[in-house]
């Protein structure tokens, strides 16, 4: 397993992620993906799996130090009153005494500024309940903001990202200041595994589809990428990406696959002002 260095901390290059399991799912999944050899797990209040996560990690026999552990705040707890209460639950939930990584989920600021939200993040973990902080589905221009609000750095936005939406610009806002983006929705929602240019590279490598576009997220510099499946014989085939690598010509290939229309998550009142593509 590879690891990003982005602003003194060091993640896992590829990541578990937990969106949209229900707890019964984790409970099953989670315990053999430690197994295969996973070494990052994300989670978030809004997914209502932390509790899961926390179980399944306790009963593992990894130490605390050995997994790589990141929680978000939902919107609903961005208001002082409410900011630490909430992470402080959340590590209840996950049975440890702080996060690896601490994320603000969503750049929505109605409960709270900016400002605020990011003096919260830095507390937090100025407290001891989150080693590292970052931010969630920001665009270049709210990274910049963030950024010169925050003493702690900011060391991951996580955002969508896989072949069919170009980053660009938030690559290089977080490249700039030598963070990173970590990237969910790698399948683009079951497209990636179908697509034809993906399997041709593919079965040069003896690989899947699914396969070369994670090796194409995790070798593109400062990217740490997200896989997830409810299904036990996918694992081995999510993690086996790191005995290969993509020619400068396969991946100038797939990055060309991005499209006007490729962003697939943008919920109304949550998703800000996007990077054009």
């Amino acid at each position: 397993m590879d690891d990003v260095l982005t602003r003194g901390a060091r993640i896992p290059a590829l990541g578990f992620g937990t969106f949209r399991m229900s707890g019964a799912e984790v409970l099953e999944i989670l315990p053999q993906a430690l197994k295969t050899g996973f070494r990052h797990v994300d989670t978030a209040q809004a997914y209502r799996n932390e509790a899961e996560v926390g179980e399944v990690l306790a009963a593992s026999s990894l130490a605390r130090g050995e997994v790589f552990l990141t929680t978000k705040v939902w919107v609903e707890n961005f208001a002082k009153d409410r900011f630490r209460a909430s992470v402080e639950e959340s590590l209840k939930r996950l049975r440890t005494d702080h996060v690896d990584l601490l994320l603000l989920h969503w750049p929505r600021f109605a409960e709270a500024s900016l400002e605020q939200q990011i003096e919260s993040l830095n507390e937090v973990r100025a407290a001891g309940l989150a080693r590292d902080v970052g931010i969630s589905n920001y665009s270049s221009e709210l990274m910049r903001r963030a950024d010169a609000l925050s003493a702690a750095p900011l060391v991951s936005n996580q955002v969508e990202y896989h072949p069919y939406l170009a980053q660009r610009a938030v690559l290089e806002q977080a490249r700039a200041g030598g963070g990173s983006i970590t990237a969910y929705y790698a399948m683009a929602d079951g497209l990636v595994p179908r697509d034809p240019e993906l399997q041709e590279i593919g079965a040069k490598y003896g690989k899947t589809a699914a396969q070369v576009a994670l090796r194409w997220l995790v070798q593109q510099p400062q990217v740490v990428a997200l896989t997830k499946t409810a299904r036990a014989e996918r694992l081995a085939e999510n993690f086996a990406v790191f005995d290969f690598s993509l020619t400068d010509l396969e991946i100038a290939r797939i990055h060309a696959l991005a499209r006007t229309g490729g962003r697939l998550i943008s919920p109304p009142g949550l998703a800000p002002a996007w990077d054009a593509p």
